[in-house]
C-alpha cells in the first residue's frame, strides 16, 4: 500500500486514434497515420488501466487522436493542432480547443484540487509509450520514467520506481527521462507551474511499444510487474 497521505492520478492523453465524424474530412487517406505512434499512444491506455485497478487510483483519458489535437502540448506549443488540422479553417480549430483541449486539462486540475483537499500530496502518473524506431534509428530501451530533475520527490520516486522494476524483471532495460525529457513542454510541466513540489508529483511512464505490438502473456506480465514495482516505488 502507498503512503496514506499520497494521492494517485493516472492519465492517459493519448489512448486512442479517434476522429470524429464531423472532423474526418480533414483525415482523407489518413488511416495508416492514425494507425501509427503518430496517431496514439498503442497500449498506454491499457497500461493505464492496469495502473489504476491495482493501486486504486483515479483514471483521465482521453481516445481523441493526438492528430485532432495534442493533448500532451501547453497552449504555447506550436504543434498543438497537427498538419491535418492546421488545414481547417480557424473556426473548426478553435472548436476543437473548447471541445476537447480546455475540458481535459480543466478535469486533470480539477482532479488534483480534489485529492489536495483529502490528501497532502498528490502522485500523477501520465501513462505513455513510444516506437521503437524514429527516424530511422533504434530506442534502447524497454520502458522510460520522465520527471523533472530539479523536483527531488519526482527524481527520488523515478529511481525508486526505475530499482524496483529491475529486482521484478531485470530482463527489462529502464532508462530515466528516456527518450523524451521529463521537463519538456505537456501537460506535467503545466501542472507543476500551478502546484508546489510539496503537493504535486508529476511523471510519465514511457513504454516501449513493441511490448503491446507483441501482446501475450510477455505483455500482461509487464502490466502487472510495472503497476506493481509503482506500488513499491509508493511505499519508499
Amino acid at each position: 500500500m502507498r503512503k496514506p497521505d499520497v494521492a494517485l492520478l493516472v492519465t492517459c492523453e493519448h489512448g486512442g486514434n479517434r476522429v470524429p465524424s464531423e472532423y474526418k474530412e480533414w483525415f482523407a487517406d489518413a488511416d495508416n497515420v492514425l494507425g501509427s505512434h503518430r496517431g496514439y499512444d498503442l497500449g498506454a491506455l491499457a497500461m493505464a488501466r492496469t495502473l489504476t485497478g491495482r493501486l486504486d487510483a483515479q483514471l483521465i483519458f482521453a481516445t481523441v487522436s493526438r492528430l485532432v489535437v495534442e493533448l500532451n502540448r501547453s497552449t504555447r506549443n506550436p504543434r498543438l493542432f497537427s498538419s491535418f488540422i492546421r488545414q481547417a479553417p480557424a473556426p473548426i480549430r478553435r472548436e476543437i480547443f473548447e471541445r476537447y483541449y480546455i475540458p481535459y486539462w480543466a478535469s486533470v486540475q480539477a482532479a488534483v484540487h480534489r485529492a489536495l483537499e483529502r490528501r497532502a500530496r498528490v502522485v500523477h502518473v501520465g501513462s505513455h509509450s513510444f516506437t521503437s524506431v524514429l527516424d530511422g534509428r533504434v530506442r534502447d530501451a524497454d520502458i522510460g520514467l520522465l520527471y523533472d530533475p530539479g523536483r527531488a520527490k519526482e527524481v527520488a520516486l523515478c529511481t525508486h520506481w526505475r530499482d524496483a522494476i529491475r529486482r521484478r524483471a531485470p530482463q527489462w532495460h529502464v532508462r530515466r527521462n528516456y527518450p523524451y525529457a521529463g521537463a519538456g513542454d505537456g501537460l506535467t510541466t503545466e501542472l507543476r507551474r500551478c502546484f508546489p513540489p510539496t503537493q504535486y508529483i508529476g511523471v510519465e511512464l514511457e513504454l516501449n511499444q513493441r511490448h503491446p505490438l507483441t501482446g501475450g502473456s510477455t505483455w500482461k506480465t509487464m502490466q502487472r510487474e510495472v503497476a506493481a514495482a509503482l506500488g513499491d516505488a509508493l511505499e519508499a
